[in-house]
């Protein structure tokens, strides 16, 4: 059945919702059928009863949108097919859905739907939450805690100072993550043991990157002592999981991101208050460099840090998150195009003593396909940051700079 035969099922005014919404109907065939699919039991009736509340909860809970993972006509009738029944609610009730509140919350808000059930007012009004008095959902994050009772080598890699002033946005902090020994080491054993566990750590990462369906570079781990190359930076596709301000700093965000880890999320701190609103920051799929070396922000200790796009007239021209291509799940990694990057090893952690980042960081921008790249300062050449499924983007910019 086509996409047009499917829409005409819909009632007014939900088809004219739809319709006026400006939305994906998919972007491939597979995801074209799932609209379409998606579309037929809106129209059917039953997806937004009460009694199926629960389901689709279930069904909510780890997704951004219902198709895929970006924004499809399919979200505009499943938003308008739950409108009369969320519009009942009390705090209590949908208190005891949050998913369905979060997604249906999330596509309200979007300004083309919002736009159109501007339009078809009062059938599509916009419903308020009381979000802030919503019980706090708990998530168990604290198995890094008993690794680190096991014993530790004695050659440690130390950690260094912190990092230097970031020309970043945006910040990402592992709430718990292990602190790596600073002991004394005598010169020329110790040393030698220190190589070793750099390269058995970059090693242990390959392994956990390919368990969670990202592709384990084949080359042996790079190390620091050579000019800085792009490759040295671990990027990873991420997801926004939770949102909320920093309870010090106006400007501030703390998120949780999962990076498709075992320790469960990241937290994350960015600077993008004043420049994302905090709608459009949950359920986020992004871009995070996770080898910085750790540093505090606002008394919250931070791991990494969130790719976002500056707009070649400043920040005042906006700044948006670099995303992921459809299709990419957290942890997969994210590399930059050419056989001397593409299956190049991260570096464990960066060593900020080197300034490698902040040497290549400069040659990050958007090319006039709105794709995110480095430009080589000294060839010229043109490297596409990309995973497995795709080019990463931003979604306006072009010419951004990218930190």
């Amino acid at each position: 059945m086509s996409y047009g035969a499917s829409l005409a099922k819909l009632a007014s005014p939900l088809k004219e919702l739809v319709s006026n919404a400006q939305s994906n109907t998919g972007t491939s065939d597979a995801d074209k059928a799932e609209v379409i699919s998606w579309i037929d039991k809106v129209a059917a009736g039953d997806v937004a009863k009460a009694e199926n509340f629960q389901d689709l909860d279930a069904l909510l809970t780890p997704r951004t949108y219902i198709v895929s993972n970006y924004f499809t006509a399919a979200d505009v009738a499943l938003y308008g097919a739950l409108h009369p029944p969320m519009s009942q609610l009390q705090p209590s009730q949908y208190y005891a859905t949050p998913a369905i509140t979060r997604y249906f919350d999330h596509i309200q808000l979007r300004p083309s739907v919002s736009s159109a059930a501007q339009a078809l007012s009062p059938a599509f009004s916009l419903i308020t939450f009381d979000l802030d008095s919503a019980p706090k959902i708990e998530r168990k994050a604290e198995l890094p805690k008993k690794k680190e009772k096991a014993p530790k080598p004695t050659g440690q890699q130390p950690q260094g100072t912190e990092n230097a002033e970031r020309t970043a946005a945006t910040e990402v902090s592992k709430g718990e993550g292990a602190t790596v020994s600073n002991k004394e080491q005598k010169p020329q054993k110790e040393k030698k043991e220190k190589k070793e566990k750099n390269k058995d750590t970059a090693v242990a990462q390959a392994e956990g990157s390919k368990k969670k369906g990202g592709a384990a570079p084949a080359n042996k781990p790079a190390e620091d002592d050579g000019e800085p190359v792009p490759s040295m930076i671990d990027m990873r596709v991420g997801h926004i999981i939770d949102v909320k301000k920093h309870p010090d700093a106006d400007s501030l965000y703390i998120e949780q991101i999962d990076l498709g880890e075992e320790t469960g999320p990241r937290t994350v701190v960015s600077g993008l208050v004043n420049y994302i609103p905090i709608e459009e920051m949950r359920d986020k799929y992004l871009v995070a460099i996770c080898n910085l070396k750790p540093a505090n922000m606002r008394g919250v200790k931070s791991f990494a840090m969130v790719l976002a796009a500056t707009s070649k007239e400043g920040k005042d021209g906006g700044v948006e998150l670099i995303q992921p291509p459809p299709g990419a799940k957290p942890g997969d990694r994210v590399y930059f195009e050419g056989p001397e990057y593409e299956n190049a090893q991260p570096l464990p952690q960066l060593n900020p003593k080197k300034k490698i980042f902040e040497t290549i960081q400069p040659g990050f921008t958007t090319l006039e396909t709105k794709e995110a790249a480095w430009i080589n300062p000294v060839t010229k050449s043109v490297h596409r940051i990309r995973t497995k499924d795709g080019v990463c983007l931003t979604p306006t910019f072009v010419g951004a700079s990218l930190s």
